[in-house]
């Protein structure tokens, strides 16, 4: 059980998995504190589903040392009651009723007829299945599918989630649903780790991002220290008049990188200089600028970069840390 002053969660210490000559995993090291929801977010392969087959107990061949409620995984036999999964690939017996599937699999994992039959409508109310108890698994859509082995991985009331891509092949409609479950589990203090290799996904939800790329963690941190830690400022928009005249001015002035029309209907420009680029001396250059040249501005705004650009900066060639 997690008590109530437990901070952190999960905890990996220099995890390294190899599979033959193939790095999965080097020196992996992240905490996830109590009621987080922890985005792990990487492209496809880039050890995500590796790190969290080690966390649930799926691969136990690794270096390294992994820490669940302070406890080492490898010393402890089985965290099963704490921990609720959410593979890619769980499959049902389509023949099976939701209300049937669900069973079986509480039964599986130790829990008694009477606490299914008090657990089950709770859960699928939960998950936004309720009305579907009856129906057989082949006739869900993909979304209701997703929902249902949401369903599974809840069923034993765990402290800790654990999901592999639980929003890949959503609709919008079932995204957006399922976004808002994973919300109110870390509002009730469930903690979550989940993966994802789309950005938008992990950037509407999660309050720690983990970026992962060929087994190596690249960053950690809220989505505002990850935008906060490309230059503040960099970018700078412009609302006012007859400024698409301006571009090429504007665009010749030191350290401007690019000049940007972002709207044809009123003149927005975005102005971009170059990285490290002293934002106060380029801002009073670019205001005598417009002065001097009778431009008259209602809307001035910097411009904080976007979780992409920090996303993309290490996919393709930050440094890891």
């Amino acid at each position: 059980m997690i008590n109530d002053k437990q901070r952190t969660i999960i905890k990996f210490v220099n995890v390294s998995k190899n599979f033959r000559e193939v790095k999965a995993l080097t020196d992996v090291s992240f905490e996830i504190n109590r009621g987080d929801i922890f985005g792990y977010i990487g492209h496809n392969g880039a050890g995500k589903t590796t790190t969290l087959k080690i966390l649930v107990g799926l691969i136990r061949d690794y270096s390294g040392e992994v820490l669940i409620v302070g406890e080492s995984l490898q010393n402890h036999s089985d965290f099963s009651n704490l921990i609720g999964y959410l593979p890619q690939d769980v499959g049902f017996q389509e023949w099976r009723t939701v209300d049937h599937a669900l069973i079986t699999f509480g039964l599986l994992s130790g829990m008694g007829k009477s606490e299914l039959t008090q657990r089950i409508p709770e859960i699928l109310e939960m998950v936004g299945l309720t009305e579907a108890r009856h129906r057989k698994i082949k006739y869900l859509s993909g979304g209701m599918q997703q929902k249902l082995k949401l369903a599974q991985a809840l069923l034993h009331d765990p402290q800790v989630l654990i999901l592999d891509e639980p929003l890949s092949g959503l609709d919008p409609t079932s995204r957006y649903q399922m976004k808002n479950i994973i919300r109110k589990l870390a509002v009730n203090k469930k903690t979550i780790l989940f993966s994802s290799h789309i950005l938008g996904d992990v950037a509407d939800i999660a309050t720690t991002i983990g970026i992962i790329k060929e087994g190596v963690i690249q960053r950690i941190g809220t989505p505002l220290e990850l935008q906060n830690e490309l230059t503040e400022g960099d970018a700078i928009e412009l609302v006012g008049h007859n400024l698409t005249t301006s571009i090429a001015k504007i665009q010749a002035l030191p350290n401007v990188e690019r000049v940007e029309l972002v709207s044809n209907n009123q003149d927005r420009l975005v102005v971009t200089y170059s990285t490290g680029t002293n934002v106060q001396e380029v801002t009073i250059q670019l205001m005598a600028f417009l002065s001097e040249n009778k431009i008259a501005i209602q809307n001035f705004n910097y411009l904080k970069p976007s979780l992409e650009q920090v996303y993309l900066k290490y996919m393709e060639g930050g440094t890891s840390h």
